[in-house]
């Protein structure tokens, strides 16, 4: 494998899809060396096979917001590799959501879901629509909307979505309902549904959870642990509310949460109704902390 070859063609194909471009090319200089001791992978052309999607679709979401007004968004669905088992991946909505940074996420979720032993493929779709400041109604439009093109190429043994910014139980719920209407099934098409419809009971902990469980393997290695350390969390969302559950349970302070206009510091320590009151924060959808 040539590296800087690769990568010259891949940018001369997808010129200005700076985040995608550069998440192949730290993924094709960390295996470099390895695979070139695997001839049989080169005769094959794995890598360029594994680096362009399978396919990706593209279109339009009309809808109709409060004022009666029709509103027009672009929705994607980049569907990288499926070798292992089905496409698995997250929605995002949000206003930088674009081509490249969806390729991007994709890509990497080929490796994210295949490390866990799981027999998953790679994907990822979304939006440029901003849930944040929609009313209900507005949002279940949209996500009805997005869903009228998604379902044509999604099912339990084909690509299974989950949720990722802009994308909680709220729009899971919208979305479910909407496919249940056209694919006239009821099947475990979606992850991070509500458990009043076939949601998992550890769901919205679980991140949260991993992330100390791997930091603590971590802190193993230098044998020592969550107790009395003090802890800095970036994020106020699912995420960090189990990071900070997780960590104060193991005996650790947890002093900071941030959000995009800024950062909360409580040198007491954020613990009891306080994380609970994070929950409160994520549902308002009003990105504030």
């Amino acid at each position: 494998m040539n590296v800087e070859k690769i990568m010259n063609d891949l940018e001369k194909k997808h010129p200005g899809e700076v985040e995608y471009l550069q998440a192949v090319r730290e993924v094709l200089e960390s295996i470099e060396e390895v695979y070139n001791q695997n001839p049989q992978f080169e005769s094959a052309k794995i890598i360029e096979r594994l680096i362009e999607p399978d396919r990706i679709l593209t279109f339009k979401i009309p809808w109709v917001d409060d004022k009666g007004e029709v509103q027009v968004n672009l929705g994607y669905r980049a569907q990288f590799n499926n070798a292992i088992g089905p496409y698995k991946g997250g929605l995002r909505f949000h206003p930088s959501v674009n081509i490249s940074i969806l390729k991007f996420l994709g890509f990497e979720q080929i490796f994210k879901n295949s490390l866990t032993t799981l027999p998953m493929g790679g994907s990822k779709g979304g939006s440029d629509f901003n849930p944040k400041g929609k009313s209900n109604a507005e949002v279940m439009r949209f996500c009805q909307g997005f869903m009228l093109e998604l379902y044509k190429i999604i099912g339990p043994e084909t690509d299974v979505p989950a949720g990722d910014i802009g994308v909680g139980g709220r729009e899971i719920g919208f979305l479910y309902g909407m496919y249940r209407k056209l694919a006239r099934e009821n099947s475990g098409i979606l992850t991070g549904k509500g458990l009043g419809w076939g949601g998992s009971l550890v769901r919205p902990e679980a991140t949260g959870y991993g992330v100390v469980y791997f930091a603590q393997e971590m802190l193993k290695t230098k044998n020592t642990d969550f107790k009395g350390k003090i802890v800095a969390i970036s994020g106020f969302g699912n995420v960090a509310w189990g990071v900070a559950l997780k960590a104060t349970e193991l005996g650790a302070k947890v002093v900071t949460i941030s959000g995009p206009d800024g950062y909360i510091y409580d040198k007491d320590g954020i613990s009891g109704a306080k994380i609970d009151y994070m929950l409160e924060l994520r549902a308002s959808n009003n990105d504030i902390v």
